[in-house]
C-alpha cells in the first residue's frame, strides 16, 4: 500500500491564508517580473504619477524585491476579494447622491489586509525556524501588481489592474518577503485578448494606450490623492463620484464570473456610505467629517477634499436645492473647498 504524500510546506501555507479570509493565494521569485523597474522609471519619467511624490522618491526600492530587501527570495502574494454584490455603477443615474468606489465602502483594507498577513507570516516563521519575513499592503514600496501576476493570482489588464479569472477586478493585494526558498506558482497568462471595454469607458481618456494611465486624468487619481483644485477640464466628467471611480473595473466581462461569495465579511458596504446624500456631505467640519468616515479608508483624504469632491458633484447635479450649502462653502476657510463650491454655483446657474 502506498503512503499518501504529506502536504508541502506551499500547501500547507495556502491553506493558513485561506483560513485567514485570503481568496487568492501564489508565490513567485523575488527576481519573477524583471521588466518592473523599467516600466515604472518610463512612467515616471513621462509624469504620469502626478503629485504622488512617493512614488519617484523611492524608485529604486519599488523597481524590484531586492532593491527593498536584498536577502529576500520569495515573494508569497495574497489578494483578499471585496466582489460587489450589486452593480457599480448603479448610481450613475442618482445626481443628488455621491458615489464611492466599491473598496472604500466597507472597513479599512489596509488594517484588515495587514492583520491577516502578519498571521500567516508568524505561522510561517513558526513552521521555519530560521526564516524571516516582512509584510506588505499598499503603503510600501512594493509593486504588488506584477508580482501578484508573477505568482498566478491573474494579470494586469489593459486598465493596468489585477484581473482575476476568479475574482474579476475585485481583490486587495497584500505580499509577504521571506527568505524561504519557496516553489514558485504559475504565472498568469494575459488574457484581456481584443477587449478594450475599460479603455473606452474611462471618462476622462486616463489611459493613452492599452496597459497604460496617466494617473494626473485618472478621477480616483483626482478625488483622492490631488490635494489642489481639481482641474476643470475634468469637473463635468467626474459626475457624482466623490471618492475613487470603479467604471474601468466594472465593465471588465471577468467580473461576471467574480465569486461574490468569497468576499470578505470586513468589506461589506457601511449602510451611510452605499448612497450618501450629498446634502449631508456638503453640511460636515471636521468633526462631523471623522465621525461618518470613522474606520473607513476615505478618513485618510480627511474633510476638505471631500467636500471639495462633493461640491463638485453638487455642481454637476442640477439641482438649485444645493446653493444655499454651496454659498456657505463659498466663504470655506480653505481655498480649495471654496473655489469648487464657487464653480458649483456657476454650474447651477447656467
Amino acid at each position: 500500500m502506498v503512503a499518501e504524500a504529506l502536504p508541502s510546506l506551499e500547501q500547507r501555507l495556502e491553506t493558513v491564508a485561506r483560513e485567514h479570509g485570503f481568496a487568492a493565494f501564489g508565490i513567485a521569485r523575488a527576481d519573477a517580473a524583471p521588466d518592473t523597474a523599467a516600466r515604472l522609471n518610463a512612467w515616471l519619467a513621462e509624469g504620469c504619477h502626478g503629485e504622488m511624490i512617493w512614488m519617484e522618491s523611492r524608485a529604486e526600492q519599488r523597481g524590484s524585491p531586492r532593491g527593498l530587501w536584498p536577502e529576500v527570495k520569495s515573494v508569497i502574494a495574497l489578494g483578499m476579494s471585496y466582489a460587489p454584490a450589486t452593480d457599480p455603477l448603479a448610481l450613475a443615474e442618482a445626481p443628488d447622491r455621491g458615489r464611492i468606489s466599491v473598496y472604500a465602502l466597507g472597513g479599512d483594507y489596509h488594517d484588515v489586509v495587514k492583520k491577516a498577513l502578519k498571521h500567516v507570516a508568524r505561522w510561517l516563521v513558526g513552521e521555519v525556524r530560521d526564516a524571516q519575513v516582512k509584510v506588505f499592503v499598499d503603503t510600501a514600496p512594493v509593486m504588488e501588481k506584477p508580482l501578484s501576476a508573477a505568482a498566478g493570482l491573474g494579470w494586469q489588464g489593459k486598465h493596468t489592474n489585477m484581473v482575476s479569472r476568479e475574482h474579476g477586478s475585485w481583490l486587495f493585494l497584500g505580499a509577504i518577503y521571506t527568505t524561504l526558498d519557496l516553489a514558485p506558482s504559475v504565472a498568469g497568462r494575459d488574457r484581456c485578448g481584443s477587449c478594450t471595454a475599460c479603455q473606452q469607458a474611462c471618462p476622462t481618456a486616463a489611459f493613452p494606450a492599452p496597459y497604460r494611465l496617466d494617473a494626473r486624468r485618472c478621477i480616483s487619481y483626482l478625488t483622492i490623492e490631488h490635494a489642489g483644485p481639481i482641474p476643470v477640464e475634468f469637473r463635468r466628467a467626474l459626475g457624482n463620484r466623490i471618492y475613487g471611480c470603479d467604471d474601468c473595473l466594472a465593465v471588465c466581462p471577468w467580473n461576471k464570473f467574480a465569486d461574490t461569495a468569497a468576499r470578505h465579511k470586513a468589506f461589506l458596504p457601511r449602510a451611510e456610505l452605499a448612497a450618501p446624500a450629498l446634502g449631508d456631505l456638503l453640511d460636515l467640519d471636521d468633526a462631523g467629517f471623522r465621525q461618518v468616515f470613522a474606520g473607513s479608508p476615505i478618513k485618510r483624504i480627511g474633510r476638505d477634499r471631500m467636500i471639495r469632491n462633493a461640491a463638485i458633484a453638487a455642481g454637476n447635479s442640477g439641482d438649485a436645492r444645493f446653493r444655499p450649502l454651496l454659498e456657505r462653502l463659498k466663504s470655506d476657510e480653505n481655498p480649495v473647498v471654496a473655489e469648487a463650491a464657487a464653480w458649483a454655483l456657476g454650474e447651477l446657474a447656467s
